[in-house]
């Protein structure tokens, strides 16, 4: 970043179609003034962004009625939509989303930087964040992967980084490709299809689609990485493609994983890196990652950077709760990281028991009930196992009486401490479900409290 200026105020009247003027540097953006530092440009948005975009969900809430709170958090500037007389510098543009999408397109232009995109049902987050370590690259933290993010993870992006890396979501059809368009990839990433908002989709087929669609915004001679199962059925022929997986005929293969270290084999030869945060779905990960270098030539020796706090929040980090190991893993959950994670749990060498407590699985439609149920087999590995949501009746009522700790038919009657009674000192405590039943809560936090206060 030029001497901490991320935006000049004329390169942003550019960016945005308006009139070049002098105005204040701008040392970041954002769009939610509860966020803002001194010196960021506040994007008032209207909280409606229209048909455009088919998996948004219109906000009751304005940007332009935060302009004052923006302000005086320290605001530089604000882009609106409308005139806002005595709060600061405003750069008026006709619709605030479009000028954030121009700033992303105008960043995405002015920078050299390599880019990488990654989209899959589960782990976007985790590879976007190991493919950064590795390569020292921008990525912005936390998960800004929709019509809002994306743009914004641009126009956050340095103008000399030399590498970018990006996650593309998607909950409903035709929405990876614009944002795939607009980010420009070198390398595009799909890291895995499974039947996550598949409510939406017409078939495991139509999202495969819809995951391979991030090819179309691949520069020229830019490659595509995907894992090594993947049909890739719609993909032109005369693409670059490099695959990855645990099959003898992948590019990069991870050959070998202890529970600590993967063995992964690259066209640069064989690597040995530590796998943050355990699990065979993450060392798939850091395989992906391999074949990120591998595709902009870097050293695959370079995984070995990847430093166990790669881990995002929610996505399986430990914590010592009082005398219990919580499994924080609450961030998100479709049936196949939900079965990875339980995997993980049932390997694990604990002092005292196993027990899962799981939020059930949204998004999933007419098969919501046969694949909540197809995870009884996984929990009979685990020796108890406490159900949240209505989802969740079809696995508690297959489970072994023996297993059930309870079931809890909304999530809006957790009770962090009561459920401390149900834990004993030693257990390996999985906490996982959906975004809305544990995340959106901050449960995670809660309990961690709970059972300190318990151990006091």
């Amino acid at each position: 970043m030029r001497d901490g200026i991320l935006w000049t105020w004329r390169e942003l009247c550019k960016a945005v179609g308006a009139d070049p003027v002098d105005g204040p540097a701008v040392r970041g953006i954002d769009i939610d003034s509860r966020k803002l530092a001194p010196g960021d440009l506040f994007i008032a948005l209207s909280g409606d962004p229209g048909p455009r975009f088919p998996g948004a969900r219109p906000s009751p809430r304005d940007g332009h009625d935060f302009l004052e709170a923006a302000f005086a958090a320290g605001a530089a500037g604000a882009l609106v939509h409308r005139d806002a007389p005595g709060q600061g510098p405003c750069l008026v543009v006709h619709d605030t989303l479009d000028g954030l999408w121009d700033l992303g397109r105008a960043a995405r232009a002015r920078t050299d930087a390599r880019v990488a995109a990654i989209t899959g049902s589960s782990g976007k987050t985790t590879a976007k964040t190991f493919l950064a370590q590795a390569l020292g690259a921008f990525a912005t933290p936390g998960s800004l992967n929709n019509h809002l993010g994306v743009p914004l993870s641009l126009a956050r992006t340095p103008a000399d980084a030399r590498f970018a890396v990006y996650e593309i979501g998607t909950s409903h059809p035709g929405e990876i490709a614009p944002l795939s368009r607009l980010a420009r990839p070198d390398v595009a990433v799909v890291l895995n299809v499974h039947p996550a908002h598949i409510e939406f989709f017409d078939g495991i087929d139509a999202l495969r689609r819809e995951k391979l669609s991030i090819a179309e915004g691949l520069r020229p001679g830019g490659t595509l990485v995907c894992l090594d199962t993947l049909d890739q059925t719609g993909v032109d022929p005369a693409l670059p493609v490099m695959t990855f997986g645990e099959s003898p005929g992948a590019d990069v293969r991870l050959v070998a994983f202890d529970g600590r270290r993967a063995t992964i084999a690259t066209p640069s030869g064989t690597v040995r890196p530590d796998v943050p945060g355990g699990g065979v779905h993450r060392a798939l990960s850091l395989a992906a990652a391999a074949a990120v270098l591998a595709a902009f030539d870097a050293d695959p020796r370079r995984l070995a950077d990847i430093t166990h706090d790669a881990v995002p929040a929610g996505r399986g980090n430990r914590i010592q709760a009082g005398q219990v190991t919580l499994i924080d893993d609450s961030y998100n959950a479709n049936p196949a990281s939900m079965s990875a994670a339980l995997r993980d749990l049932a390997g694990l060498r604990a002092g005292g028991r196993t027990v899962a407590l799981l939020g059930e699985m949204l998004e999933l439609g007419e098969d919501s009930g046969r694949l909540h149920t197809a995870l009884v087999p996984l929990c009979a590995r685990i020796d108890r196992v406490l159900c949240v949501g209505a989802g969740m009746r079809e696995l508690h009522d297959g489970l072994e009486p023996s297993r059930r700790l309870g079931f809890i038919e909304s999530p809006d009657d957790l009770d962090a401490t009561a459920l401390t009674a149900l834990l004993e000192p030693g257990d390996v405590v999985l906490l996982k479900g959906s975004n809305r039943v544990f995340w959106a809560r901050d449960f995670a936090a809660r309990l961690r409290d709970a059972l300190n206060a318990r151990a006091v």
